[in-house]
């Protein structure tokens, strides 16, 4: 028995796309080697970063939505590992919504089925079109509020996505995260590579950083196969 694993984490650099409201990632050094040889007559080092916890690929404390939620550091670890499916639904527009329509029909073509307890990942192609783009921050579809309900009243306990957010650019009610407030389940936004794993079933990590009031955290999210 093998293992296949499937890296859906995006690049953590200085310089990388982040909402205009959220501290730009920085990275610089701490010590070189050189200046640790003259130190401590040992070969260290380490660079320093300044981050915003929903600055690359991360998933959301409730908390961040919701002014009675858990802080990232309480959420149940189940909510960010567990079984999950991937749904193709790279046929939407960036223009139009992910109603339930859309949702059920790519459940149908992906032949597998939501659970309760599942992680459901939305594979859209927005990051293969336009990441590094100037559309990456501003034109892409999103969960209306129907869409997002239907996902939650599956079971669903984390939805994914493959762009900067799970509601759409133009949406001001913010319905992925209103649903995900009103139903106390999280989202895990910036995934990439999703088109290895659209239409499937499989395990997935994405453990959150143990931040003490955290309001979220990046993760470095895996699909795992058993082959």
């Amino acid at each position: 028995m093998g293992v296949k694993l499937v890296d859906l984490s995006q690049e953590i650099y200085q310089g990388m796309p982040v909402f205009p409201l959220h501290q730009k990632t920085m990275i610089f050094p701490n010590i070189s080697h050189e200046e640790s040889i003259r130190k401590i007559g040992f070969p260290f080092a380490t660079n320093n970063l300044l981050i915003n916890e929903h600055g690359p690929t991360h998933s959301d404390a409730t908390y961040e939505y919701d002014p009675d939620g858990k802080y990232i550091d309480e959420m149940p670890l189940d909510f960010f590992y567990g079984p999950a499916v991937c749904l193709d639904l790279s046929q939407v527009k960036p223009e139009e919504y992910i109603t339930p329509r859309e949702l059920d029909n790519a459940l149908n073509a992906s032949g597998q089925i939501l659970q309760k307890g599942d992680i459901c990942l939305l594979y859209t192609g927005h990051y293969n079109r336009s990441y590094g783009t100037e559309e990456w921050l501003t034109r892409y579809t999103g969960l209306d509020y129907s869409g997002a309900r239907w996902l939650a009243e599956k079971g669903v306990v984390n939805i994914g996505i493959d762009a900067p957010a799970i509601d759409h650019p133009l949406d001001t009610n913010y319905s992925g995260h209103l649903i995900c407030k009103e139903y106390g389940i999280t989202n895990t936004e910036n995934l990439c590579n999703l088109d290895q794993v659209a239409g499937m079933r499989f395990l997935y990590f994405g453990l959150p950083l143990r931040i003490r009031k955290g309001t979220g955290s990046p993760v470095r999210a895996v699909a795992v196969f058993i082959e």
